[in-house]
């Protein structure tokens, strides 16, 4: 984890709760029902395609708010 008083972008958020538990883009997409191009354009760095439906997804399957993932509060 990054030391408090710096904040993650969406994109490290991302990429940093798929990684604690240890998945590729492959294995999230199969998990989340997204699309891997979708989620790898997610941690890269295009966001503008990002969805309602799909903050709600990565929120819900990784125990997080979508506040959290949207960079709007740091409490997940």
């Amino acid at each position: 984890m990054k030391s408090s008083g710096i904040k993650l972008t969406i994109q490290e958020k991302l990429k940093d709760l798929r990684t604690e538990r240890k998945m590729t883009l492959a294995q999230l997409s199969e998990a989340t029902g997204l699309s891997r191009a979708a989620l790898g354009k997610y941690e890269a760095d295009d966001l503008k395609d990002m969805s309602a439906y799909s903050v709600a997804t990565l929120a819900r399957f990784y125990g997080v708010s979508a506040d959290y993932i949207l960079g709007l509060t740091e409490c997940r």
